[in-house]
């Protein structure tokens, strides 16, 4: 058994304590701003009902064995003010966050031996505060490395897919080129659906394109079919899926294309690739975010 906190608790906290609690193994603690008594999660099995402690105060924070943070890019800093308490013992910290910055964006406050950065392919919404739909199944990428196989052993007996990469780099580039077409979804109001006809779907091709540009110049091996990759995976999902980004948007909440978009502009200044299309969607999210629906 492993005492686990998880620091942040919207659709992906819900769906990785979901999937935690199924094993039948652990002690789980939810680590949230508002008082969470009760977590429902919808799952294609069925409804499970997340039992475990809340503390909703950094003050409460006990010795845990693993720290999870799901909560959104921009709360590094939130989020990072429960690891004093959680992480006396030395408790490895898990990032499940979107973008490919997971170590950067923790540096001043996670030593990089004990920071593992994990990739989430998981079609999840959030209804309300305390119930979450997870549509289908859970995909877990980690660094194949002493902690990401021990933090893929956490999750054995559940439904979720684990699995340990040795080319991690590549892997959250392709998860990237995969996020920055949410852009559209956020700007549009629209789910996945708008996506299907041109000329979004000639739209959303150069969004992909300029985020694997960028990403090869990082490092990443991404083929020339990723364009075509990230297309058909879209036509996949169901026509009303509501990425995150449009979920927030629509709920007035604070929106991660920084994270996602940004990072492609930022990283692509640094090796002198221009990227338009995903710079033009950081503006206009921007712009968006200070004019509120």
């Amino acid at each position: 058994m492993a005492r686990i906190a998880i620091v942040g608790v919207g659709a992906i906290g819900g769906a990785l304590a979901a999937l935690l609690q199924t094993t039948g193994k652990h002690e789980l603690t939810f680590c949230t701003r508002r008082p969470l008594p009760e977590l429902t999660v919808q799952t294609p099995e069925g409804e499970l009902r997340i039992q475990t402690r809340n503390w909703t105060s950094t003050a409460q924070a006990e010795p845990v064995d693993w720290v999870i943070v799901a909560t959104k890019t921009y709360d590094a800093e939130g989020s990072a003010a429960w690891f004093p308490g959680l992480c006396v013992n030395g408790a490895p910290v898990a990032i499940v966050q979107n973008g490919v910055e997971h170590r950067e964006r923790f540096a001043s406050w996670v030593r990089p031996q004990r920071l593992l950065p994990v990739i989430i392919d998981c079609p999840v919404e959030r209804k309300s505060h305390d119930q979450v739909q997870l549509r289908g199944s859970v995909l877990l990428k980690v660094e194949d490395a002493p902690f990401g196989r021990s933090f893929l052993d956490l999750f054995a007996g559940s439904a979720a897919q684990c699995v340990p990469t040795e080319d991690f780099l590549s892997a959250a580039w392709w998860k990237l080129c995969v996020n920055v077409v949410g852009a559209l979804n956020a700007l549009t109001l629209q789910p996945v659906k708008v996506l299907w006809q041109e000329p979004m779907t000639s739209v959303a091709r150069s969004l992909v394109a300029e985020c694997a540009a960028v990403g090869r110049a990082e490092g990443a091996n991404l083929s020339d079919a990723i364009v075509d990759e990230v297309i058909n995976l879209y036509r996949c999902h169901p026509a009303d899926s509501v990425n995150s980004l449009l979920a927030d948007r629509l709920a007035g909440r604070r929106m991660e294309y920084d994270a996602r978009n940004g990072a492609v502009v930022r990283k692509g200044q640094k090796h002198g690739i221009p990227a338009p299309l995903n710079q033009m969607a950081v503006a206009l999210l921007e712009n968006a975010a200070s004019n509120p629906l």
